[in-house]
């Protein structure tokens, strides 16, 4: 029997609750003393390390404050090039997994994990399975043995990497199998994930939210093509299918996920959870379930039962914070360090900066994450969380300012486009110049007939709704704040399969959402006029 599949066989529901979810029972007082703990702990084990005394120096915090004023902020460059070279003897514990990020700039950002860390992890995970699950506090609806229906980028990317880790501690079956699947494109990774996921059904399933609407899309239409086969005359596939069926029919549309797999749960991350999570419904059948994650640190925080905000984890790191724009006041000035806040001085309605500690030993130490939250609220009244909630904003860095009235970020322009409800492939903005006046470029691939500025007018009537500082930038500037430029049907598709070719990773097949290059644009631009001659 695995590791955590004997305390679902041995405890009861309100004890695996506690073991799983009980950090949404915690005051902010119990929150933070868990914090200074592990904390002071972390001190302890990596002070002597090749890269802790890089770092903290050779002293030797003795409290929180000590250690927030001795150790200065970090970015990935200060751990260079150790981390990148994987290099185990400058770490205070020997790594179990070494992990890198999707990674900006065409570079990864290397990571190890300990075992010890792995392990809390996989709680982290099992916790957001049972909160995705469930619509009341205190029920556990997962156990040992479900089925798993997860589209992730390859091992060593950290999502992939600690789910596959996830075997060793608790039962489940992978749909598809990581190992048959890893050199297969999309579209062959989710047909493989269909034609198994007919036989033996789903029970939980997870992507970020882009993948989980175009897994559906995918899904939709390989449904439609269906032609019985040998292979599929089994009894669990013909029932399944008949049941899909008829509700489709009862309900007057095509066959979707959710009539294949009313599955119990549906976990997702990123920045576009949020944006999808209409869409992710409709083909799912479910509301979908939001964690903060990344490749530092995996789960940061995570919603309650009732699926809004998040709220922290006191045992994931050690949580520092810098008032957003504080840090924007010297971004100049390299050497300059902001002061940060703990958790428990944070104010309702304001956005932060997120600074990491690991804990357990692993090697960063006060982190910059270049990640912006949220407070919504300092507690959660539905649920009875009495913990600040939270939402991601952005990225530092990676917005657009126009007239100096409106900081536009990515979730904001994507949810406007979206809002929208024109049928589009991906889109990559800019800020462009019209006789010294800047403005927003949109550069957007459609799947839709339509005149671009038409198109531009909805997006502009959109990010007025989405952002209230946007709506006078109009009157300010005297021009229209936003321009779209239209790319030919395919042309996102040519760019990534043209960096496929030259050997770029997955992460980086893509221009960037925000700010890409003058010669990603001028690629795109290239490309989409090769496209508009076919």
């Amino acid at each position: 029997m695995l590791s955590e599949d004997k305390y679902f066989q041995t405890l009861t529901k309100d004890e695996l609750w506690q073991r799983y979810c009980g950090f949404l029972d915690l005051s902010i007082e119990e929150f933070m003393e868990i914090q200074k703990e592990l904390l002071m702990d972390e001190i302890e084990r990596v002070a002597d390390s090749t890269l802790g005394k890089k770092i903290m120096g050779n002293g030797k915090p003795k409290s929180v404050e000590e250690f927030r004023q001795m150790v200065p902020l970090t970015t990935y460059d200060d751990y260079e090039p150790y981390l990148s070279e994987q290099r185990e003897d400058v770490l205070a514990i020997k790594p179990c997994l070494w992990c890198h990020s999707a990674g900006r700039g065409g570079s990864f950002r290397w990571v190890p994990y300990s075992s010890e860390y792995v392990e809390k992890v996989i709680q982290h995970a099992l916790g957001s399975f049972i909160l995705a699950a469930s619509e009341q506090k205190g029920c556990v609806n997962i156990c040992p043995g479900l089925n798993f229906l997860f589209m992730l980028p390859p091992a060593p990317y950290a999502s992939a990497s600690l789910f596959q880790s996830l075997a060793k501690y608790f039962s489940h079956q992978a749909i598809p199998p990581s190992d048959e699947v890893a050199n297969l494109e999309f579209e062959q990774r989710i047909k493989r994930g269909f034609e198994i996921g007919l036989k033996d059904g789903v029970d939980v399933i997870g992507g970020l939210g882009s993948v989980l609407v175009r897994m559906g899309e995918e899904f939709s239409k390989q449904t439609r093509g269906t032609k019985f086969s040998r292979s599929m005359v089994h009894p669990r596939i013909v029932l399944r299918l008949l049941r899909a069926w008829l509700r489709s029919k009862r309900e007057r549309r095509g066959i979707l996920p959710k009539d294949l797999w009313p599955a119990r749960a549906i976990v997702t991350g990123g920045m576009d959870a949020t944006i999808y999570k209409d869409a992710i419904a409709y083909y799912w059948g479910k509301q979908p379930y939001e964690f903060y994650v990344c490749a530092e640190v995996f789960y940061i925080a995570m919603q309650a039962w009732n699926k809004k905000a998040m709220t922290f984890l006191p045992d994931s790191v050690f949580l520092e914070f810098i008032p957003y724009g504080k840090q924007l006041e010297h971004q100049d000035n390299k050497d300059y360090q902001p002061s940060t806040m703990l958790l428990n001085e944070l104010e309702e309605g304001k956005s932060y900066e997120v600074i990491i500690t690991q804990f357990y030993g692993l090697p960063l130490l006060r982190y910059r994450l270049n990640d912006i939250i949220k407070i919504v609220s300092l507690d959660d009244e539905e649920t009875g969380v009495n913990l600040p909630q939270i939402v991601i904003q952005g990225r530092v860095g990676e917005t657009i300012n126009l007239a100096g009235l409106a900081e536009l970020d990515e979730k904001t322009i994507w949810q406007a486009i979206a809002n929208t409800g024109i049928k589009y492939a991906d889109w990559s903005a800019c800020k462009e110049y019209d006789q010294n006046q800047g403005f927003l470029r949109l550069y957007l691939e459609l799947r839709e007939e339509k005149e671009a500025a038409e198109v531009a007018t909805t997006i502009d009537e959109q990010l007025r709704i989405v952002d209230t500082d946007y709506k006078d930038v109009g009157a300010y500037l005297r021009l229209q704040p936003v321009r779209v430029a239209l790319l030919s049907t395919g042309t996102f598709q040519r760019y990534m399969e043209e960096k496929r070719k030259e050997g770029a990773d997955l992460a980086h097949l893509k221009p960037t959402h925000m700010n890409p290059s003058e010669a990603a644009i001028q690629r795109l631009l290239e490309l989409s006029e090769v496209g508009s001659k076919r």
